[in-house]
C-alpha cells in the first residue's frame, strides 16, 4: 500500500508539490509509464514534459533538504543549467546538436508553437552569433513570437530566414526588432514573397551600418522596392543615432530572381556608387532590359571594390558584353558568369578580355562557344581558374583536344570543378585526349554526363579515364550519366572509385548491369586497376 506521503505527492494535496495542474498530470503519466517507455510526448507538451527541472517526488525532497544556505549565485547558476538543459532537449527533439554560438534549425518543419517555444529559450543563448531558421514554411505569419525576444541575443551577426513564407507583417516586425541586434552583418530573407511590395520599406529603414550582406533572392521585389532600396544606399553627410539609414558597409547584395525589377533597375543603380565596399552584386534571372543594363554599366566604374558580378540568365546581356567588360575593374574581377546570356561571336570575343583574371569561368548554355573554345582557352593564365563550366555549349572534338593541350601545358593545374555535360557532339577521340592529357591534379568535381534524352557507349574512352584516375587524387565526384558500358567495364569503374570513396553518378540501369558482374572475384578487379 502506498504511504500517505506518496499519495499527497501524486494528487497535489501535499505541500511539497509546487507545480501547475499540468505538471501534476505529467507526473501521473510518468508513474504509469515504464522506464524504457519514457520518451517525449510530442512538441506541444515538450516544454513541460521534456524540460529538466520538473520535479519528481524524490527531486522535491532533495531540494527541500538543501536549505537556504546555497545563496543567490548558486540559484542563478542552477537556473542557467536548467535553461541550457531545455535548449538541449528542444534541439535534440529536432535532430540538432546544441551550440552556444550557432543556432541551426533549417529544414526542421517548425510550427508556430515551436517558434514560440524557441523564443522563450533565447534567454539561455546570450552568446549566439548565427541563427538559421530557413525553410520552415509553417512559421509564416507568426514571426513576431520570435522577434519580440531578440533582445536576449544581441550578439547575433548572421540571421537567415529563407523560404519561411513570411508576410509583410513579419517583415515589419523584424524591422522593428533589428535595434536589438546592432551587430548584424548578414541578413538573408530570400524566397519570401512577402518581402516585396511593401514590407521591405519597414525593414530597410532599421538596418544598421554594420550590415555587410543582404540577400533578397526571389522576393518579388518591384520597381518601387528598388527605389526604396536605393534611397537607403544614399550617402548622408550627417548621421545621428536616430537616423541610421545609410548602408555604406554592404559588401554583398543579392537581388537575383526578382523578375519584377525589370525596367526599373536604374532606381537602384543610381545610388550604388555610394556603396563603396560592394564586392559582390548578383542580378541573375531578373529579366533585365537593355535600359537596365545601360544604367548598370554607367555605375560600374564607381564600384571600385567589385570582384563578382552575376548578370547571367538575362538574354539582353549578350548585346552589351563589350561595354560591360570595359566598364568593370577587370583586373580584380574573380567571377563574371555569362551562362544563358545569348552570346554572339562579338560578345564572346569581348569576354576573352576578362578571362585571364577570373577564378570561375561559366559560359554554359551558350551555343556560340562550340568550335570557338580555343579563343577563350588561349586567354587563360596558368594556375588561375578554379572552375570551368561549359555545359551544353555544342563543343566539338577539336574543342576538347584544344582543352587537352591546355591541360598538358599546366594551365589548369588549379582547376577544382570541370563541367562538360550535355556536349554529345564531342567524339571519342576528344574524350580520350582529355583524360590522357594529365595536368588535372587538383580536380575535385567532373561532369561529362549526356542529356537525359540521349545515350552513347563510353567503351572507347573509359580505359583512358581509368588510367587517369590515379593522377586525380583530389577527385570527390564523377558524373557520367547516360553513358553506357558493358558489364565488366562498369564494375571496374565502380570498384575503382569505391576504393577512394568517390561519388559516382551513373544511371541506375547501368549500376544494375554492373551488379550482374559480382561473380568476378575481387582479385581480378584489383589486377585490372592501373597502379597508383
Amino acid at each position: 500500500m502506498e504511504s500517505a506521503d506518496g499519495q499527497r505527492g501524486r494528487d497535489g494535496s501535499g505541500s511539497r508539490w509546487k507545480g501547475s495542474p499540468l505538471d501534476v498530470i505529467m507526473s501521473q503519466i510518468r508513474r504509469k509509464r515504464t522506464a524504457t517507455d519514457r520518451k517525449p510526448l510530442g512538441r506541444f507538451l515538450s516544454w513541460t514534459s521534456d524540460r529538466p527541472g520538473i520535479p519528481e517526488d524524490g527531486e522535491s525532497e532533495m531540494k527541500e533538504d538543501r536549505g537556504p544556505n546555497s545563496g543567490f549565485a548558486a540559484s542563478a547558476e542552477s537556473e542557467r543549467d536548467v535553461g541550457w538543459g531545455r535548449v538541449c532537449v528542444f534541439l535534440k527533439r529536432l535532430g540538432k546538436k546544441a551550440d552556444s554560438r550557432s543556432l541551426s534549425l533549417a529544414h526542421c518543419d517548425l510550427t508556430a508553437t515551436d517558434l514560440l517555444e524557441l523564443a522563450t529559450l533565447l534567454q539561455f543563448l546570450p552568446q549566439v552569433e548565427e541563427m538559421d531558421i530557413s525553410w520552415n514554411e509553417l512559421i509564416g505569419g507568426s514571426l513576431t513570437a520570435l522577434t519580440s525576444h531578440l533582445q536576449h541575443v544581441g550578439e547575433v551577426r548572421t540571421l537567415r530566414l529563407c523560404s519561411c513564407r513570411l508576410n509583410s507583417e513579419d517583415v515589419v516586425a523584424l524591422g522593428e526588432a533589428l535595434s536589438y541586434i546592432p551587430a548584424l552583418e548578414v541578413l538573408d530573407l530570400s524566397w519570401n514573397s512577402g518581402v516585396g511590395g511593401g514590407g521591405l520599406q519597414g525593414l530597410l529603414g532599421n538596418l544598421h551600418p554594420s550590415l555587410r550582406e543582404l540577400h533578397l533572392v526571389a522576393c518579388q521585389l518591384t520597381v518601387a522596392d528598388a527605389t526604396v532600396l536605393g534611397s537607403n544606399f544614399k550617402s548622408m553627410e550627417h548621421i545621428s543615432s536616430g537616423s541610421l539609414r545609410c548602408l555604406p558597409s554592404v559588401g554583398e547584395l543579392d537581388l537575383s530572381c526578382n523578375k519584377l525589377l525589370a525596367g526599373g533597375l536604374s532606381r537602384l543603380t543610381f545610388h550604388l556608387a555610394h556603396v563603396t565596399h560592394l564586392e559582390r552584386l548578383d542580378l541573375h534571372l531578373c529579366c533585365l532590359t537593355r535600359d537596365d543594363l545601360e544604367a548598370l554599366i554607367q555605375v560600374l566604374p564607381s564600384l571600385t571594390a567589385l570582384t563578382e558580378l552575376d548578370v547571367s540568365s538575362n538574354k539582353e546581356v549578350g548585346g552589351v558584353v563589350h561595354s560591360l567588360v570595359s566598364a568593370l575593374p577587370v583586373t580584380q574581377m574573380r567571377r563574371l558568369p555569362f551562362n544563358s546570356c545569348y552570346l554572339s561571336n562579338e560578345s564572346f570575343t569581348a569576354l576573352a578580355l576578362a578571362v585571364p583574371y577570373l577564378r570561375t569561368v561559366d559560359i554554359s548554355w551558350c551555343k556560340v562557344v562550340g568550335g570557338h573554345l580555343a579563343l577563350l582557352l588561349d586567354a587563360l593564365q596558368p594556375s588561375v581558374v578554379s572552375e570551368l563550366h561549359l555545359c551544353s555549349c555544342e563543343l566539338t572534338t577539336d574543342d576538347m583536344q584544344h582543352l587537352a593541350a591546355v591541360c598538358r601545358r599546366g594551365c589548369l593545374s588549379s582547376l577544382r570543378a570541370l563541367d562538360l555535360s550535355y556536349n554529345s557532339s564531342v567524339g571519342d577521340n576528344g574524350w580520350c585526349s582529355l583524360f590522357a592529357a594529365g595536368g588535372l591534379g587538383s580536380l575535385e568535381d567532373v561532369d561529362v554526363s549526356l542529356r537525359p534524352s540521349t545515350s552513347a557507349p563510353c567503351s572507347a574512352w573509359l580505359p583512358a579515364l581509368l588510367r587517369a584516375l590515379p593522377q586525380m587524387p583530389a577527385l570527390a565526384r564523377l558524373a557520367v550519366q547516360r553513358w553506357t558500358a558493358d558489364c565488366q567495364e562498369g564494375e571496374q569503374l565502380r570498384y575503382c572509385l569505391k576504393k577512394r570513396s568517390v561519388l559516382l553518378e551513373w544511371d541506375p540501369d547501368l549500376q544494375d548491369t554492373s551488379s550482374a558482374c559480382k561473380g568476378n572475384s575481387q582479385e581480378s578487379l584489383e589486377e585490372s586497376q592501373p597502379e597508383e
